[in-house]
């Protein structure tokens, strides 16, 4: 009998404050720094974004999204056997402890299960999907709880607009379980480390003191650049693997980054936009948030239906990029 992994939860979580653009442009005026509705919305397709409040962190969107994923699943906490969470924002310094480690004892799992986390930036809820996949077909593990939670907000200048105006907090997580039924396809992931520059962070910390920057750093242009070519390459290579062509497909659900950028990719694989589902308007790019927040928008809302094919992808530093073609 050929082992499966397969999607059987799914949940997100935004939190409440949500910012426009209008108003971030007030709030951006006071620090002179210009921008518009239109200038960020021509450029990204972002209408709004959401703020986690002070004392809210990346484990308590994660904590939140994963209720949903594991209620929708029909499951219990102490049934999930192994947590994986893709994050660059953790909860503490280094990532040390790991915040899936803070996740398993907020959602009160005692059964001793694996917890660690994944970082590839904006690619990182692929890549957990990828090694959760791995895990359940070894036959290691029989039900995975994997989360893409972020507080972007925490590293962003909002003295550059370039970057500050992009970017939003949230969450999203599935469940994965063993099954005798396809789910999950095919996988394929890629990094390419002489592009470390272009999308990062660079800054280091020595004798508790921060040395260089800690706020996001942007080359917007070789991102774009490097985006566009990846992002058509591993769709093609995932379906490959999976013996299937784009007509097949019933959604795509890119990295919700930059609307150019995810209609440039729905075009080279000969999807009508009408099969790709679109988030990034109303949250931003959320990081390794992004594509399960839009997967379980579109699955409660109906339009992700049991058997439809979805190909999600996503691109971040590192660089990193990867694909996973799944079966609902």
């Amino acid at each position: 009998m050929t082992l499966y992994s397969k999607i059987i939860g799914t949940g997100s979580f935004l939190p409440p404050k949500r910012v426009t653009n209008q108003e971030l442009a007030v709030q951006l005026a006071e620090k002179g720094v210009e921008t518009s509705d239109e200038w960020i919305v021509s450029r990204s397709g972002i209408s709004a974004r959401h703020y986690a409040e002070p004392d809210v962190q990346s484990s308590d969107l994660a904590v939140a999204a994963s209720r949903h994923a594991i209620d929708m699943a029909g499951l219990q906490a102490n049934d999930i056997d192994l947590i994986i969470l893709a994050t660059s924002t953790p909860d503490y310094f280094g990532g040390f402890p790991s915040t899936a480690c803070v996740v398993q004892r907020k959602l009160g799992i005692t059964n001793g299960c694996a917890a660690v986390d994944v970082q590839a930036v904006c690619s990182g809820f692929v890549y957990a999907v990828s090694v959760a996949d791995s895990f359940i077909k070894s036959g290691a593990h029989k039900n995975v709880l994997v989360i893409g939670a972020e507080v972007f907000s925490r590293i962003l200048n909002f003295e550059d607009r370039t970057t500050c105006v992009l970017f939003g907090d949230g969450a999203g997580a599935v469940v994965l379980t063993a099954s005798d039924t396809p789910g999950v396809l095919a996988t394929k992931l890629h990094a390419d480390g002489s592009h470390a520059d272009i999308l990062c962070v660079p800054g280091s910390v020595s004798r508790g003191v921060v040395e260089g920057s800690a706020f996001l750093y942007m080359d917007g242009q070789a991102v774009f650049k490097l985006a566009v070519s990846v992002l058509d390459k591993v769709a093609h290579e995932a379906l490959e693997v999976a013996g299937m062509s784009a007509s097949q497909l019933d959604w795509l659900i890119p990295h919700q980054a930059n609307i150019r950028i995810m209609q440039s990719t729905a075009k080279k694989l000969g999807l009508p936009l009408e099969k790709m589902v679109v988030t990034v308007d109303q949250h931003g790019n959320t990081s390794a948030a992004s594509i399960p927040l839009a997967l379980d928008k579109a699955v409660r809302d109906g339009r992700i239906k049991p058997g439809h094919n979805v190909l999600m992808e996503g691109v971040g530093g590192g660089f990193t990029w990867g694909a996973v073609l799944a079966q609902m």
